[in-house]
């Protein structure tokens, strides 16, 4: 899954933080950046998702 949505953060960074942490500041930030252009907007949301899945880890206890 997390595969998925990095390949999604390419193509369509909002869709990708959308399915990764829902509607809040973070996708409004997303959005924001993806008008200015998709490349600013694809690595925040790459960032989002890896970060998202280490916040996961840390939390589950997996690593």
């Amino acid at each position: 899954m997390n595969l998925l949505r990095i390949i999604i953060a390419l193509f369509l960074p909002p869709v990708a933080v959308f399915t990764t942490v829902g509607v809040g500041p973070t996708l409004l930030i997303n959005i924001l950046l993806t008008l200015l252009g998709v490349l600013p907007g694809s690595i925040h949301a790459i960032w989002v998702i890896v970060k998202h899945e280490e916040q996961v880890a840390r939390e589950t206890g997996f690593q």
